[in-house]
């Protein structure tokens, strides 16, 4: 499942068969285009937070614009400041990560992935690493992206109550789609699942 989401974030070419993100072939892509695919299109969104420890909760936000050339350090510490009050944690801009919670680390991710305003979010297994309490904060925030947001999101999840939660289930048994089940009242094309690109 990890390697979907790999070969659906541009990260792994070594498959047959076509793959189409929001709109666009991706395999075969030069380096730089698939750089250029990834920074823009795709946002990814770990169990582990890969926050660096000697940078400020906003620069880590920010760390997407060093791989497109930046822009004014201005204007791109108020893109990361908005995308950190959009997961409540606009009071924390210039704290170290090594001073947050588990939950709040997470959330600093999830603002890093949402920084460049991408198509598609990628979620491995994104609350393995938090309590219960916390991993219902933090998926209802991934949620929220979707139906507030309009993103596509795809979540890999072993925990059956966060795969309750998304309206489209796919799941994979040994390397094949196993069932494919949606909610009735969850049918629009953008929905948590396989984007309408991806086949």
């Amino acid at each position: 499942k990890s390697t979907l989401l790999n070969v659906i974030g541009g990260l792994d070419q070594a498959y047959t068969g076509t793959v189409e993100v929001a709109g666009m072939r991706i395999q075969g892509l030069a380096d730089k285009a698939l750089s250029r695919f990834r920074n823009r299109t795709i946002g990814f969104i770990f169990q582990q937070f890969h926050l660096l420890p000697h940078l400020s909760v906003v620069d880590n936000v920010a760390l997407p614009s060093w791989f497109h050339g930046g822009g004014q350090a201005a204007s791109e510490r108020a893109l990361a400041t908005a995308a950190l009050e959009r997961v409540g944690l606009g009071h924390k801009v210039d704290a170290r990560p090594n001073h947050l919670s588990g939950g709040e680390r997470q959330r600093v991710a999830i603002a890093r992935a949402l920084f460049n305003r991408p198509e598609v979010l990628l979620c491995d297994e994104p609350t393995g690493a938090l309590d219960s309490d916390t991993t219902a904060k933090v998926f209802e925030l991934i949620l929220d992206l979707h139906r507030r947001d309009g993103k596509t999101v795809i979540v890999v999840t072993h925990e059956r109550d966060i795969a309750r939660l998304c309206p489209r289930r796919i799941h994979i048994v040994d390397g094949r789609v196993f069932s494919d089940e949606r909610d009735a009242v969850a049918s629009d094309p953008g929905g948590v699942g396989l984007p309408g690109g991806a086949r």
